[in-house]
């Protein structure tokens, strides 16, 4: 029989002003579209409309004032996007963030639950 163990998972949204700027969603599609060349590619990986990701992040950008990627338009060399130095910063910086705050959700799940922490 497999053994389960509690565990913390959190979820990081990035607000400025008060408004959502960054999140989870965001950070996937640009993982996607850096893996593929394409935010068409990656809104398809993520069976999303290309409308509704290039939405998103058009939103995150006009949040956050500076751009995310760097958008090349199609034709005969089919075009593409990547990220831009700022896009690749903050991607990396928000996954070191999540990282980071799940091991500590970690240590204070058996600081402050060791009852549950323990179930076995």
């Amino acid at each position: 029989m497999e053994e389960l163990a509690l565990e913390v998972r959190m979820s990081i949204r990035l607000f400025f002003g008060g408004e959502k700027c960054f999140g989870p969603g965001p950070a996937a599609l640009l993982e996607a579209t850096d893996r593929l060349g394409s935010l068409r590619a990656a809104a398809a990986e993520a069976d999303m409309a290309y409308s509704k990701a290039w939405t998103s992040l058009r939103a995150c950008e006009q949040a956050l004032g500076f751009p995310l990627l760097e958008r090349e338009a199609g034709g005969r060399r089919g075009g593409g996007s990547r990220l831009t130095p700022l896009g690749r910063d903050l991607l990396a910086g928000y996954r070191e963030l999540e990282q980071r705050m799940n091991e500590e959700g970690a240590r204070l799940l058996l600081e402050l639950l060791p009852q549950l922490a323990m179930v076995e």
